[in-house]
């Protein structure tokens, strides 16, 4: 289980899901964590599906690249 989450945002899918996004820690070590959430209670409480990614932070580098160039080619799509 995840100790100390501090959660960064939060995405909306639907009425019933949202991403988060957030930093944990888990047996001391601290990742990313990119997590499909789901509400039974219109919204009142969030719980974690098993949809979702975890990155290491020797990886964040490489996702903040590949973000960035996702951001370029989709912007660039949509002005054409």
């Amino acid at each position: 289980m995840a100790e100390d989450a501090k959660i960064l945002a939060t995405i909306p899918r639907n009425a019933t899901e949202q991403l988060q996004i957030s930093i944990n820690s888990y047996k001391e070590k601290q990742y990313l964590d990119l997590r499909i959430y789901y509400t039974t209670d219109e919204g009142g409480t969030w719980l974690p599906t098993k949809k979702g990614v975890t990155v290491s932070p020797d990886n964040l580098q490489t996702l903040k690249e590949a973000v960035e160039k996702a951001m370029e080619e989709l912007l660039t799509a949509e002005e054409q």
